[in-house]
């Protein structure tokens, strides 16, 4: 079996990042945006930054890394999203310079963890209900 690419196409909300790609194990097939991804990039980006300052590569990495790569971020998708939120005031950025080379760190706000206990909550309520009907249960 052939480890393929899906790319998920650019979203109309705020918040939504247009670059989300998604590996699945179906060789050579592209589809469109699903929609019950809709919230997942906020919901990452905000987690990731609530343990601690991170630049916008080490949070394409971590993203990568922790989903084991189910989830892959570009760069080019990261860093406007990284302004976005900070427009927003959910997270705030500092340049700092680390091994000769400046880097903006980001991190989170009051406001932004009270967004990522809204969207936390939600994303629970939402995989909570999903669950329960995926579940076969028979009387």
């Amino acid at each position: 079996m052939k480890l393929s690419t899906m790319v998920i196409g650019p979203l109309h909300h705020s918040l939504m990042l247009t670059c989300l790609t998604v590996l699945c194990i179906v060789a050579g097939m592209r589809k469109t945006n699903p929609s019950f991804l809709n919230g997942v990039p906020e919901l990452l980006v905000l987690r990731l930054l609530s343990r601690r300052e991170m630049y916008g590569y080490q949070i394409v990495e971590e993203i990568r890394l922790q989903t084991r790569e189910a989830l892959t971020f570009g760069e080019g998708c990261i860093y406007p999203y990284l302004h976005y939120l900070e427009a927003e005031k959910l997270v705030s950025s500092r340049r700092r310079e680390v091994d000769g080379r400046s880097r903006n760190y980001y991190k989170l706000t009051r406001r932004g963890r009270k967004r990522l206990g809204q969207v936390a909550s939600e994303w629970k309520r939402v995989t909570s209900g999903v669950s329960l009907l995926m579940e076969e249960q028979h009387a």
